[in-house]
């Protein structure tokens, strides 16, 4: 009986241990759908004895409405540049130690201060991208350097838009000569008509996300509106593809490591940060999802292929004539009543 006792006072204790998330060994991981090298999960556990409890979100306001509303549920998430900066202002972020992330030497120096998170207080970089044009070079006449050629009657009904409000309302702004960050009533409303007036001339075949990728390699549309990390997978599958990013700018997105200050298990989290840093387990990632590392060592490992790819790779002067998204949530009904005028033309 005493056996017994000392059995089940075992047993409730890793139940509690459990139920409380202080069970050594554990790090709850909460990450995009397929943004993660699954190798790269099994080096972590391998090497550090940590169980990775691996979460999926679809969109960042998912995963925002998530983190607000589950306390402790969570040790690392990987939220984008315009929600770390709102999960900063709601104080629901760990201010991170970078003691424990010596591996973090490596981010890319323009990323070391970013505007969404000045001197990286709060968030480590993971990916990062920029939105262009992906197009069929034997199809397309004259240089696709300008976000004009998606207004053009010349390409009706050949062209795939984003579905989404910030990148399609931002490249409208950034073609008129305007901030994707604009506030200014006038400016929006020049953005949104001409962006009417795009549909309504049928130049627009489809608002789209994730389809497009394959619907460019299957030669569908000659011109798509596209994060380079899909552009790059659709050129990889068909060399008549190219993508650019047009000289008026566009914008340049990061993905970020951030730990939440409900986190129950911080230390096992700037483990798998660190680890990730790693510049052989960033390379393991950069070459499964395709996007683009903000890992300098990293870098120099993947090679001249990868040093000298402008999709996934481009030289700063591109770089510098992008933007970060900054949170809007406040305005954002507004962006909202303009895009759906957008999508409701006809």
């Amino acid at each position: 009986m005493k056996k017994l006792g000392v059995l089940f006072l075992t047993i409730s204790l890793l139940c509690m241990m459990l139920v409380s998330g202080q069970a050594n060994g554990v790090v709850r991981v909460y990450n995009w759908e397929d943004y993660i090298s699954p190798e790269s999960l099994e080096l972590f556990e391998e090497e550090t004895g940590i169980k990775v409890d691996y979460m999926r979100f679809t969109t960042n306001e998912d995963m925002m409405v998530q983190v607000r509303t589950s306390p402790g549920a969570f040790d690392i998430v990987f939220p984008s540049d315009y929600c770390v900066e709102r999960l900063i202002s709601e104080d629901l972020l760990e201010e991170l130690d970078y003691s424990k992330i010596p591996n973090a030497e490596h981010i890319s120096d323009w990323l070391q201060d970013p505007a969404y998170d000045p001197k990286g207080v709060h968030s480590v970089p993971y990916m990062w991208g920029t939105v262009g044009i992906l197009y069929d070079k034997t199809r397309v006449n004259g240089p696709i350097d300008s976000w004009g050629v998606l207004f053009s009657d010349e390409y009706a009904g050949e062209v795939f838009m984003l579905d989404s409000i910030r990148d399609t309302m931002g490249l409208a702004l950034q073609y008129l000569g305007y901030s994707l960050n604009t506030r200014e009533p006038n400016e929006l409303m020049k953005a949104t008509k001409l962006l009417i007036e795009q549909k309504k001339n049928r130049i627009v075949k489809a608002y789209q996300v994730d389809e497009t990728k394959d619907k460019m390699v299957a030669g569908e549309a000659i011109l798509a509106v596209m994060w380079s990390g899909d552009a790059q997978y659709s050129i990889s599958l068909n060399d008549n593809l190219a993508y650019s990013v047009p000289k008026e700018g566009s914008n340049v997105w990061v993905d970020c490591f951030i730990i939440p200050k409900s986190s129950e298990n911080k230390e096992n989290a700037y483990k798998f940060i660190d680890f990730m840093c790693r510049p052989e387990i960033a390379q393991i990632n950069c070459e499964y999802i395709e996007y683009s590392s903000p890992n300098d060592a990293a870098i120099e490992l993947m090679g001249d292929e990868y040093i000298n790819n402008p999709t996934i790779n481009p030289p700063q002067e591109v770089i510098d004539r992008c933007e970060f998204f900054h949170d809007i949530n406040d305005f954002l009904p507004t962006y909202n009543t303009l895009w759906a005028q957008v999508k409701n033309a006809k």
